[in-house]
């Protein structure tokens, strides 16, 4: 065993793979971080190279015991991943969907993959994968109602009522934005690389007041964008502020009416500037926010994780 783990030994890896990206987490059994490594080994790096051959390399890297259990989450239980973990049919109690992890078969440790989320309603089908973790994370209250708006690529809103996930919604907004900009008329305008929105930009600002005074409906602002770009002189970074602004407050416009925001706390679930531009939009909706950080929440996520499988035992009990 590496000798920085003398006297406080690892009791699980938590492994949070995403497409792109992957970290990873030796945790002792009280839930303490002992190490970390990240790296650009998502499921892309991982179809090429292997996920086993990945995941003992990291391991190994770690000083990890070869009998080290490990719990993952996100695209690495895909169909296109190291096992498919079945989706969880919604509602389902949170804790009920962290102890059916699947177990991966042929490795010499035990290793489980959190499964994701299927919403099977015939006009609102919709599926999320990772973001489960980060609920259970959340800290998240055993009884009421929470609304909690999980920003990205694909944002999720999700209705937790009691503890059980009863229903949710995804606006690929991070998406639309990188197509937009990248293959649209405002391609023109933003070019290649501009400068990375801020919270505070006035452009950012107004144009997501229009996209909430309008409902969402976004779709008719978009060319006024690049409109501007020839009639005012608008600047790449800000025409870039504008477009975030019109996606991100007609994405909470359209969260807000179909899940009825307002009633109680939005739980924010962000890290870094996008949590930043999203406490911003919020509060001009005039919505009260609670804030929880991402990076934390899926490690939380995946110590509970590992706790309903038995792989470490709970605080106070004995194993």
């Amino acid at each position: 065993m590496s000798p920085e783990f003398a006297g406080n030994a690892p009791a699980v890896a938590a492994v949070d793979w995403g497409t792109t990206r992957m970290r990873v987490w030796l945790i002792d059994g009280q839930g303490k971080v002992l190490a970390e490594r990240r790296g650009d080994d998502g499921l892309i790096t991982a179809q090429q190279k292997g996920f086993s051959t990945l995941l003992e390399g990291h391991l190994a890297a770690m000083g990890a015991p070869e009998a080290l259990p490990v719990i993952i989450c996100g695209m690495a239980g895909s169909r296109q991943g190291w096992l498919e973990a079945p989706y969880v049919t919604v509602p389902a109690p949170i804790d009920a969907i962290l102890a059916g992890a699947a177990s991966v078969p042929g490795q010499s440790r035990d290793i489980r993959i959190v499964p994701g989320l299927a919403q099977r309603l015939t006009d609102a089908p919709d599926v999320m994968r990772g973001e489960e973790t980060q609920l259970a994370g959340a800290g998240l209250p055993a009884k009421g109602r929470q609304l909690v708006c999980m920003p990205g690529t694909h944002s999720k809103w999700v209705q937790v009522e009691d503890g059980a996930v009863a229903g949710f919604g995804t606006w690929p907004t991070g998406e639309l934005f990188s197509v937009l900009a990248a293959h649209s008329i405002l391609r023109h305008l933003l070019g290649e690389h501009p400068k990375p929105v801020t919270s505070d930009n006035p452009f950012f600002h107004r144009w997501c007041e229009t996209a909430l005074g309008e409902g969402g409906d976004v779709t008719s602002r978009l060319f006024s964008i690049r409109a501007a770009g020839l009639l005012q002189d608008l600047k790449a970074d800000d025409a870039a502020a504008c477009l975030s602004g019109l996606l991100i407050g007609g994405e909470i416009a359209s969260a807000s009416r179909r899940h009825g925001a307002g009633a109680e706390p939005v739980v924010l679930v962000a890290s870094g500037a996008l949590a930043a531009l999203y406490q911003a939009a919020l509060g001009l909706a005039g919505l009260e926010v609670r804030n929880v950080d991402a990076d934390e929440a899926v490690r939380a996520g995946l110590v509970e994780a590992a706790r309903e499988n038995g792989m470490i035992a709970r605080i106070g009990a004995t194993r």
